[in-house]
């Protein structure tokens, strides 16, 4: 039986939610095994006048349990 592990995560771009999400990605499988899928929870962004300067996304990251770590 596989178990799946879930954590949440906000990433943080001033370029894009894309390019949040894409970055937020790359960096959980730095220290994160077999991540198999993404769900965006939300999206916001932070403006300035007239002009977003910051765009955040909320994912939730799923991942399976390897039980042959030691």
């Amino acid at each position: 039986m596989n178990c799946k592990k879930h954590i949440k995560l906000t990433g943080v771009s001033n370029i894009s939610w894309k390019d949040a999400i894409v970055h937020s990605i790359q960096d959980a499988s730095q220290t994160l095994n077999n991540l198999t899928l993404v769900q965006v929870l939300d999206q916001r962004a932070k403006i300035q006048g007239d002009k977003i300067i910051e765009y955040y996304v909320d994912l939730d990251l799923e991942f399976e349990i390897d039980k042959n770590m030691q």
